[in-house]
């Protein structure tokens, strides 16, 4: 018996050992292959990553959602570049930039939110566009540093997720728990395998796999997938390689756990005053969602909401036209 345990333990070992050359090769390659498109800075010691593009004022600096990084505005930044200097930066733990060296507090991604802007605006004030958690960040930011900001358009903002039920902070709490598992995965080259194995010809193998973390976890992953499939195909291997890291998931985590405080930041905002304020709804949300945007949009005398009737949460992916759109009326206000 002593010796089948000793012989399993043997073999586990081996496979871990195996898994984690596996996965150092893997990095290494991916990290000459994929090479960040944009720049490194230091802000109050966080490590992280910046890209902009085009020339003019103001500056508009895209801020992602809640596990997407700068990528995620592929379909809509370069049009924005096109007339206005467009930038946009990974939060700590994602895309390219360092894990987070301090707890994601509300008061710490404002304050790299407000460096990343130092660093990034031409003189003036900047708008600020932001998807699902993003658009709580600039909100808060907006409220707290207004003279920073030339306008803000919120994209899709996650107010069903403000005043968490038990239920949502249950739902939370397992998705903290799924991004530890994946960083634990990910460090012995499960997931680079896994992701190999979907995008090799054996899409059973990978989904086969996360059953065990249940059904609800299974559909919300594929429906993930389903939305990075929207982005232009020549980022595709680009999101995979960023996601076999454990860093990845380390921060998607983070980001989770800080959901709740980052709701409560926003709903705690009373009044834009005259900040030009633009609300884009997904069309598929329902009606009371609608109705708390429109709610959102009495921030400011100068508010507005559109409702992006062909798409759902990611709507940047799904009508880029109309985020491009709403950026351009407020920045040609701005020149005004």
């Amino acid at each position: 018996m002593i010796s089948k345990m000793a012989l399993i333990a043997a073999v586990v070992a081996l496979a871990l050992a195996v898994g984690s050359v596996y996965q150092a090769i893997g990095s290494r390659r991916s990290a000459r292959r994929f090479a960040p498109p944009g720049e490194f800075i230091d802000v109050n010691g966080q490590r992280l990553h910046l890209v902009c593009a085009g020339a003019g004022r103001p500056t508009v600096l895209f801020e992602a959602g809640i596990a997407a990084s700068s990528l995620s505005w592929t379909r809509v930044m370069p049009e924005v570049a096109s007339f206005a200097h467009a930038c946009a930066y990974d939060r700590a733990g994602l895309g390219w930039s360092a894990g987070a060296r301090a707890p994601r507090t509300v008061d710490r991604m404002i304050a790299e939110l407000r460096g990343v802007l130092t660093h990034a605006a031409r003189p003036g004030p900047a708008v600020l566009v932001g998807h699902s958690f993003g658009a709580f960040l600039i909100l808060v930011y907006a409220a707290r540093y207004p003279a920073d900001v030339a306008g803000l358009v919120l994209v899709d903002p996650p107010t069903e997720w403000q005043h968490l039920t038990e239920e949502r902070t249950r739902l939370l709490r397992r998705g903290v728990q799924a991004s530890h598992l994946g960083g634990a995965l990910a460090r012995v080259g499960v997931v680079r395998a896994s992701l190999a194995l979907l995008t090799g010809g054996a899409p059973g193998v990978p989904r086969r796999g996360i059953r065990v973390l249940g059904p609800r976890a299974v559909r919300t992953l594929e429906h993930l997938v389903g939305e990075v499939q929207k982005l232009p195909p020549e980022t595709h291997p680009t999101v995979q390689a960023l996601w076999c890291e454990p860093r990845c998931f380390r921060g998607l985590g983070e980001h989770l756990g800080a959901m709740g405080v980052m709701g409560d930041a926003a709903a705690l905002v009373t009044s834009l005053g005259d900040l030009p304020l633009t609300i884009i709804s997904g069309g598929d949300q329902p009606a009371e969602v609608i109705a708390q945007h429109r709610e959102l949009v009495c921030l400011s005398s100068k508010g507005r909401q559109i409702v992006a009737a062909h798409s759902g949460h990611w709507i940047h992916l799904d009508e880029p036209d109309v985020v491009i759109a709403a950026i351009g009326e407020i920045v040609d206000a701005r020149r005004a």
